[in-house]
């Protein structure tokens, strides 16, 4: 469980860093690029402990299947909350189809 929130944390800030500038584009590239980099080292900060902490427990194909879809979780919420974008049906059956892997990754065969 330390795993998923560490990597849920992580994911928040990935998220900002990577898409939270898209409000600002009337902003200069390179002071988005800093404030990325900024925020991009307190996803590191939870990212790399979830990591060491979650490795053992699950494999590092799970860790990053996990990883995957917190990420399109979280960015699923900031889409329509920060950027205030529609959540299409067809993004619903492309998640489906990721859940379907993660059956597949983490099925005992």
């Amino acid at each position: 469980m330390k795993t998923i929130i560490l990597l849920t944390i992580s994911n928040v800030f990935m998220t900002f860093a990577w898409y939270g500038h898209l409000r600002f584009r009337n902003k200069a590239l390179w002071i988005v690029v800093l404030a990325s980099w900024l925020i991009a080292f307190f996803e590191y900060c939870f990212q790399v402990p979830a990591n060491r902490f979650g490795y053992g427990q699950f494999s590092a194909a799970q860790l990053k299947t996990i990883q995957e879809v917190i990420t399109l979780v979280v960015f699923s919420v900031f889409s329509v909350l920060y950027l205030k974008e529609e959540f299409r049906w067809n993004y619903l059956v492309g998640f489906g189809f990721i859940v379907l892997a993660v059956f597949f990754i983490f099925r005992k065969w």
